[in-house]
């Protein structure tokens, strides 16, 4: 069963409204019903006790003293009105089983078995000169018995007991109905408040989750970056308030991530500016760094130690301003693909060799595989990837090729420790290094952003993971038939 916290808002409101409405309606509804039960009953009772007297009074004065049978079942003739039953019984006639003399007057053809129907503690009452009643239960209908004994006055005497008892027995056949109409509609009238209260529930629910829905709508959208996403505010209540909040909040967000846009797009741009015009320069600064590689052995110690400096900062400069030009463009969508059917296998081992690494690092290359690639592209991803197996982990350094119909897949594996957990989510990032005391390194920080900015130009991607038994793996997957740019395949 769903928690109370997991429920819906409108299952929620749903509920207390209707609980809440429940019990009001049981609650009144019961009242109501216990008020004019006891009501009906009482006013039966009242009613029975007084027609009862009435009417015992037209047999005074009693014709002797010690009745018979016949004069005892005249007076229960005179306690009936006719919707009832009648008895009356003599003490002095009594058997030793109990009320055995006497007999019912019944109104109609309805017969009470006997005296027993009377209780005992009723019966004790009235022989104690009481007028008592009693609800009881006779084959399922209700019955109201009403106990009297007959007093006798005499002339300057007090009353005293004469010895006999009237009893009457009563149906509350038409009360019972009367009640049970009551309870009828005690449950009618909580239906219909129930159903009352659900309809209120749902306009409620309505005109309130309308504006949540229309909040969380907007939030959505203002998540997956539209901006200018905002909500109606109607009216002047505390949603409407929530409403203007968040217009608010949304407008002051568009202006600052518009803000932000403008300086990145200023900063990348600012990049590749520099970058182009570090170019000429940079060629010159090559030319005579060439020459003092060339000239660093007959120069002193210390001016050919600085000459090999100044010529590996220099290509280090080259390189790092290369990057840089690359990601301008990447970012400006100026990056295009050559695309050319290529043996992937050869251009693996063209990679390796090149750079002469084929010694170092082994390869499982199966022959004819084939795809329409960039060459140039996939070699720069294979040749960072690689260069930063060998750099920075540990040998053996592998290079898997597997393929299937519709893709390739390149996996560049070292046997190093590995890289940390918390650097996983950033290897690609740019300018992102793993140690930050390396701060300062041969490296730019941007050879793997532009790795997998290649392998998403070609519509694939480069991935990373440890290895269960330590290392890092790379995976290059590439589709073997790339689409151009404009969405038409090569």
């Amino acid at each position: 069963m769903a928690s109370w916290p997991s429920l819906g808002l409108r299952a929620r409101l749903l509920f207390a409204f209707a609980l809440l409405c429940v019990v009001t309606a049981a609650s009144v509804a019961g009242g109501i019903y216990v008020q004019a039960r006891n009501a009906i009953l009482v006013r039966a009772q009242d009613a029975a006790v007084q027609a009862m007297k009435s009417r015992l009074e037209t047999v005074f004065p009693l014709r002797s003293a010690a009745p018979g049978p016949d004069e005892l079942d005249e007076i229960a003739r005179a306690a009936n009105d006719g919707n009832s039953y009648a008895v009356a019984v003599y003490h002095e006639l009594r058997s030793s089983a109990g009320l055995t003399p006497g007999r019912w007057r019944p109104a109609g053809n309805a017969q009470i078995p006997d005296l027993e129907v009377i209780p005992p503690a009723l019966r004790q009452a009235v022989a104690d000169g009481d007028i008592v009643w009693q609800r009881v239960m006779l084959q399922g209908e209700p019955i109201l018995i009403i106990g009297t004994p007959l007093l006798i006055a005499e002339r300057d005497q007090p009353a005293r007991i004469s010895g006999i008892e009237v009893y009457t027995a009563r149906s509350l056949h038409a009360e019972q109905a009367s009640i049970d109409e009551l309870a009828t509609l005690a449950w009618l009238t909580g239906g219909a408040a129930l159903a009352f209260a659900v309809a209120l529930a749902l306009l409620a629910t309505r005109g309130v989750l309308g504006p949540v829905r229309e909040l969380g709508r907007a939030a959505r959208l203002l998540g997956e970056g539209e901006m200018r996403a905002r909500i109606a505010v109607r009216g002047s209540d505390e949603l409407a308030e929530v409403a203007r909040t968040f217009n608010n909040t949304a407008a002051e967000l568009e202006r600052h991530v518009k803000q932000l846009r403008e300086m990145e797009a200023d900063a990348r741009r600012f990049v590749a500016d520099v970058s182009h015009e570090l170019r000429t320069p940079l060629a010159a600064l090559t030319a005579v760094a060439d020459v003092l590689d060339e000239e660093a052995a007959g120069l002193p110690e210390h001016a050919g130690r600085a000459a090999r400096l100044v010529s590996q900062e220099t290509l280090n400069l080259t390189g790092l301003v290369n990057d840089l030009i690359e990601i301008s463009r990447f970012d400006s969508g100026v990056a295009a693909l050559a695309l050319n059917e290529v043996d992937v296998a050869e251009l693996v081992c063209a990679t390796l060799r090149t750079r002469g690494w084929s010694e170092q690092v082994r390869t499982e290359l199966p022959p004819a595989v084939t795809a329409r690639l960039d060459p140039r592209r996939v070699d720069v991803i294979l040749a960072n990837l690689v260069g930063n197996a060998l750099r920075h982990g540990e040998p053996p350094v592998s290079v898997q090729l597997s393929a299937d119909p519709h893709w390739i897949a390149l996996e560049v594996r070292d046997h190093g420790p590995g890289l940390d957990e918390a650097v996983l989510p950033h290897v690609f990032d740019r300018f992102y290094k793993a140690n930050a005391a390396r701060a300062r390194s041969e490296g730019s920080g941007l050879g793997l952003a532009i790795a997998r900015e290649n392998a998403r130009l070609h519509r694939g991607d480069l991935t990373v993971t440890n290895a269960p038994d330590g290392g890092a793996i790379f995976t290059l997957r590439l589709p073997r038939r790339t689409h151009d740019p404009d969405g038409g395949p090569e």
